[in-house]
């Protein structure tokens, strides 16, 4: 079973200034990573090629980076399984002075993962990944256009794994 899914945000500041919030991912002052309520994301090394780690029960090695444009990653394993193969990347894309964040995740899934994706995996990662979006657009902008909410499967989800909280307290916070 193939899957790719994408998540767009189109934030009003430079490019550059949305790729050096790129770089701090997994690093001592991560300031994209909603790690206040995810897992937090960790490698064994500073972002760079080679690096490995992940979040969670997902583990990835960096594949391909250029600082402040793109940052691709290989998984090695979700939940201890081999039965995803592909990668997910950040894409920083210049758009008419704005900046389009691009998250994207394309795999090939093979058995359990047929089911746990539409199932469970695939709400996580949209959650997950939406609020990774609003804490890039609260870090850039001070505000939150229109801030991701948890619907009740999500939130039951979380619940089901132990996880409790809600998305990203400082970007609801300071929505428009």
């Amino acid at each position: 079973m193939a899957v790719l899914n994408t998540h767009t945000r189109r934030i009003p500041v430079p490019a550059a200034q949305a790729g050096a919030l790129l770089d701090t991912l997994a690093g001592p002052h991560d300031a994209l990573w909603p790690s206040d309520s995810w897992p937090p994301v960790a490698l064994d090394r500073p972002l760079s090629v080679g690096a490995s780690g992940g979040h969670g029960v997902v583990r990835y090695t960096v594949q391909g980076y250029q600082p402040g444009r793109w940052l691709n990653c290989r998984f090695d394993s979700v939940f201890g399984s081999t039965d995803v193969e592909g990668c997910h990347e950040f894409l920083i894309l210049d758009a008419d002075g704005e900046t389009l964040l691009v998250h994207q995740l394309a795999a090939r899934l093979g058995g359990r993962f047929r089911l746990l994706w539409p199932l469970a995996v695939r709400w996580l990662h949209d959650a997950l990944i939406e609020d990774l979006l609003d804490r890039a657009e609260f870090e850039l902008t001070g505000s939150v256009r229109t801030p991701a909410r948890w619907n009740r499967y999500v939130r039951l989800l979380r619940a089901a794994l132990g996880r409790t909280g809600t998305p990203a307290p400082r970007a609801a916070a300071h929505a428009v």
